[in-house]
């Protein structure tokens, strides 16, 4: 894996009020190891990251948020822009994660205009990509990759995007207890850095994390980031418990 320093990162979804939300991360806060050679993040709901903020600070844990819009201020009633997140103590945003693509609508070109808002407010865009399950059996993963790596970063130069982060997240595997083989992982991270090489040169890819992200747990998080081409985990269900997430967060000292 070369300089790439893995990043194991809990999307907490629509879960946890703000009290409970400042619980869990002060108790993640509080099981980290010193000397961890691991990058970690949290996204919570909106509502809760400006108090979560306030408990994780001093800590290595990373705030991010889910999502954001790509205007900067406006008549955009429910929606919270790049400088309102990073004002409540974001460091990283995920931006479109299959289930706002699924839900709401969220296109590749929202997602380019998204990753603009994030690098011009200095945030990590953490991109997420991946196919469903009809895409994979019709032998089409690798052309649903291809475009939404292409669309999501269409126009961006290499100084715009190097603090980039991608998630590859096959669809059919987020919330369904279904994970992609370590091989069907590597072989898709293999691809994604592939065709982010031929657009911005081997160092640049050579250097970007990948993420993976679908029914990551204690039980098979070594075995993924044992591939060469995995350089950490967008973790759902199993980061909502900190001492679950603890032990993702930690794999390299488990001996599985």
């Amino acid at each position: 894996m070369g300089n790439r320093t893995p990043l194991i990162a809990g999307n907490w979804k629509m879960y946890k009020t703000c009290p409970e939300a400042v619980n869990a991360a002060e108790r993640l806060a509080g099981l980290i190891p010193g000397g961890l050679n691991v990058d970690v993040m949290i996204a919570p709901a909106y509502t809760a990251l400006f108090p979560v903020a306030d408990v994780l600070r001093g800590s290595i844990v990373a705030l991010g948020a889910q999502n954001l819009y790509w205007e900067t201020e406006g008549a955009y009633t429910g929606e919270v822009s790049a400088a309102m997140i990073q004002s409540a103590g974001c460091s990283h945003v995920i931006i479109g994660h299959s289930e706002r693509r699924q839900f709401f609508g969220e296109t590749d070109e929202n997602v380019n205009r998204k990753i603009r808002a994030a690098v011009d407010a200095r945030l990590v865009p953490v991109l997420c990509i991946g196919e469903t399950e009809a895409e994979r059996d019709a032998g089409e993963t690798f052309a649903v990759l291809d475009k939404q790596v292409q669309m999501g970063l269409e126009s961006f130069s290499l100084t715009d995007l190097e603090r980039l982060v991608v998630a590859y997240e096959p669809v059919w595997a987020i919330g369904t207890g279904k994970t992609a083989t370590s091989v069907q992982a590597q072989e898709a991270h293999r691809y994604v850095r592939g065709l982010v090489e031929k657009t911005f040169g081997d160092e640049f890819a050579a250097g970007l994390r990948i993420l993976y992200g679908g029914s990551v747990k204690p039980s098979n998080v070594r075995e993924l980031m044992d591939q060469p081409d995995v350089d950490g985990a967008l973790v759902g269900g199993a980061s909502l418990d900190p001492d679950t997430f603890i032990q993702i967060v930690t794999y390299q000292n488990k001996i599985v």
